[in-house]
């Protein structure tokens, strides 16, 4: 059966159809400890009980009517995201891809329509990834994503990050916005400096560029706080989520600053499928129980822990360089490919991945429990502490 999809993925030899909290099951029965959360998808667990209830309600109700309509939910999930946010508008779509496509093309428009400077050119960094689409992969920091799809877009400058000198030379009159990660997760979890990103924000309020955060991967709890830019003590004029913004039910949503909204006016920008009645009540639900659970702060705890057993287990192990990262998005830096080390810890019940080829990258749910926490570490202590350097 799997010959009659495209090979677009590496796919696992594993078929999982079953989840509940940390844990899955595959079609034969055996057990797993989730590190990977479907990519920092399922922050509340597999199936967490208070979303599913939402969304088995709303599938009694109405599945679709199209944003021709006012949809009660999609305001709700909107004021619930800019209540807690530095937002004051969303727009709400399908995946990350997409709500990095509505920013970019957001910071265009502004631009070009609202501050008439003809402004186009977005600025992003090396080891960043934005998505799939062909804006998206453009800005994507990245050369093998791009390969074969020429000619992409024009008006996309990469740069390295962290060298303000460089930054500085590549503004230009043409420069519409900065775009980056707090935290480069495909990148081998490389969080930003934080004087740097101080810079960037006053060269942006400088120069009269936008400022554009990709939170896909690092918002909505996942480093310990509901978005990673409020560790850094800023305020982007605009940020993207998704992944875990819908505990696993695929939606997206851009959220803008107030002086923003003229940049999209109607019929500018749009989404048949951006924002439905059941997205919107995932979103509402998602949101709703991070906020009274206090979901953001248990996985800062939690975090400081993985990555505390993780250097105790694996100081002095040859193989592992550096374990870094923010609240539960975690890595472990290795002296060589790791691709073995994902398969073993398999073999063992534990589900981990890579970000890169020499990085193992951790993403449990941000309600992992301790227990939990210490039998992954003791499977990847035993697997890394026995790799030959």
């Amino acid at each position: 059966m799997a010959q009659s999809l495209l090979p677009t993925y590496a796919r696992f030899p594993l078929a999982l159809v079953k989840g509940e909290g940390s844990r899955v099951w595959d079609d034969q029965g055996k057990e797993y400890l989730d590190f990977i959360s479907g990519i920092a998808v399922t922050n509340l667990g597999h199936a967490p009980a208070r979303v599913k209830e939402a969304l088995v309600k709303q599938l009694d109700e109405l599945w679709h009517v199209s944003n021709l309509f006012r949809i009660p939910n999609q305001e709700e999930a909107g004021k619930l995201l800019t209540d807690n946010s530095c937002g004051d508008a969303v727009f709400f779509c399908n995946s990350g891809a997409e709500a990095n496509e509505a920013a970019i093309k957001l910071a265009r428009r502004y631009q070009q329509l609202v501050q008439n400077n003809g402004r186009f050119e977005i600025i992003t960094f090396e080891q960043s990834f934005h998505g799939r689409t062909l804006a998206t992969l453009t800005a994507t920091g990245q050369s093998k994503v791009k390969e074969g799809f020429a000619p992409l877009p024009a008006g996309f400058k990469t740069i390295p990050l962290n060298d303000l000198k460089l930054l500085e030379e590549a503004v230009t009159e043409q420069t519409a916005a900065i775009m980056l990660e707090l935290v480069q997760a495909e990148g081998g979890i490389h969080p930003v400096d934080r004087e740097y990103i101080h810079a960037v924000q006053a060269l942006c309020q400088r120069e009269g560029i936008l400022l554009i955060v990709d939170e896909i991967q690092t918002g909505m709890g996942r480093t310990g706080k509901l978005f990673a830019y409020e560790h850094f003590g800023i305020e982007p004029d605009i940020f993207t989520l998704a992944k875990g913004l819908g505990s696993g039910f695929p939606v997206g949503a851009m959220v803008a600053k107030e002086k923003l909204r003229e940049g999209f006016t109607a019929g500018s920008h749009g989404s048949t499928f951006g924002g439905t009645p059941i997205a919107t009540s995932v979103v509402k639900a998602t949101l709703e129980t991070m906020l009274e659970e206090r979901v953001p702060a248990k996985a800062a705890e939690a975090g400081e822990y993985l990555m505390r057993r993780l250097r105790e287990a694996l100081s002095g192990v040859p193989f592992v360089q550096d374990v870094r990262g923010l609240g539960l998005l975690v890595g472990i830096q290795c002296a060589g490919p790791v691709s073995s080390v994902l398969a073993e810890a398999q073999a063992k019940g534990l589900l981990v991945l890579s970000a890169g080829p020499n990085v193992v990258r951790l993403l449990p749910n941000l309600l992992v429990t301790k227990d939990e926490i210490e039998e992954a570490v003791a499977i990847l202590a035993e697997l890394l502490k026995a790799v030959q350097v």
